[in-house]
């Protein structure tokens, strides 16, 4: 069956000629943007329930744009003064030049690391002294304890924001040929929404070991995956499974 309509499970790009337009442009398919969840803030206070003190860190590991943003709003909220001496450690060049909305960066300690959080490791091993803060949402991936564990750090995680299932109620009656999904949040919210979901002709493509691990599990079909050596993005590997199966 020709592939004609996409719907990605998350927000359009706000970027002019995204790699998103140009599939379009390349293939003259539909592609149609709906986030399947999204965050919400925790409070100061449940950040001090969880009996989280910002004075006793001198590193925060900062692994999403979510995780800079949450951790600079609750140190608002609490009236904390973040300190000239604070580490930061990102997990990526992208996390890094998010930071810059917050802090200038030649007054800052800042270490970048290539893209996934193992990548981060060897750097974090260099300034095992530190105690490291891990602000993250209440769905902390088990690499990143696992890898911060073998290092023998002394570390804390905390909850500042949360991951929540967004209401697609509206979608009921509507059919794509293609759903795209990055994180195995997006996958429960499917069928969260829709629990009678059948797959039938309905590709399902996926961007990651876990998200395809979470569709299995639920019994889909994954016809589309990336990163592949052929196709390291997910726009790619979809221009490929249409010049393939069309």
């Amino acid at each position: 069956m020709k592939v004609k309509t996409i719907l990605v499970s998350q927000p359009e790009p706000k970027m002019e000629n995204s790699p998103y337009q140009n599939l379009v442009d390349r293939t003259k398919v539909r592609i149609d943007f709906r986030s399947f969840i999204h965050v919400e803030g925790a409070s100061a206070k449940e950040v001090r329930e969880q009996k989280i003190d910002l004075s006793k860190f001198t590193a925060i590991v900062l692994t999403s744009r979510n995780a800079v943003d949450h951790f600079f709003r609750v140190s608002e909220e609490m009236r904390f003064k973040i300190p000239d001496s604070l580490k930061y450690f990102c997990q990526s060049e992208a996390v890094a030049y998010y930071l810059q909305k917050y802090v200038v960066y030649r007054k800052r300690k800042i270490y970048v690391g290539k893209r996934t959080f193992p990548e981060l490791c060897p750097l974090i091993k260099k300034h095992k002294s530190e105690i490291f803060l891990v602000p993250s949402s209440d769905k902390l991936g088990d690499s990143t304890p696992t890898e911060l564990d073998k290092l023998g750090v002394d570390w804390t995680s905390g909850t500042f924001f949360r991951t929540v299932i967004s209401d697609l109620s509206d979608l009921a009656d509507v059919k794509y040929d293609v759903l795209v999904f990055f994180s195995p949040s997006g996958i429960e919210s499917l069928f969260q929404n829709f629990p009678g979901f059948t797959q039938e002709q309905t590709r399902i493509a996926v961007f990651g070991n876990t998200t395809m691990k979470a569709a299995t599990d639920k019994g889909l079909r994954v016809d589309i995956q990336a990163p592949t050596p052929e196709s390291p993005s997910m726009t790619m590997a979809i221009e490929n499974y249409i010049k393939d199966k069309g």
